[in-house]
């Protein structure tokens, strides 16, 4: 897949993070989705290396959508224990 491919796949697997992951975020929107996109690239990564799954050139492929969006989870509960869960 292309870099943009793996920034629209990251746009999407952040928001399905946050969906799976509700409540108020310290960076908000943009941050949520920024977390999604670095998250899709965390996952693909740690998929291909530690889990011995290459990522393949399709994107509609299941494992690629599950590692993004376990990387986009990781990176979301991350952000929130760093930096907070509300807003104020």
């Amino acid at each position: 897949m292309s870099i943009i491919s793996w920034i629209v796949l990251g746009l999407l697997a952040g928001a399905i993070a946050k969906l799976l992951l509700p409540g108020r975020d310290p960076g908000g929107f943009i941050g949520t989705t920024l977390i999604g996109i670095a998250g899709a690239f965390v996952g693909g990564w740690i998929s291909a290396r530690y889990l011995h799954r290459p990522i393949v050139n399709d994107f509609y492929d299941g494992a690629t959508w599950a590692s993004a969006i376990g990387g986009s989870l990781v990176l979301l509960i991350a952000y929130r224990l760093l930096f907070g869960h509300s807003r104020r």
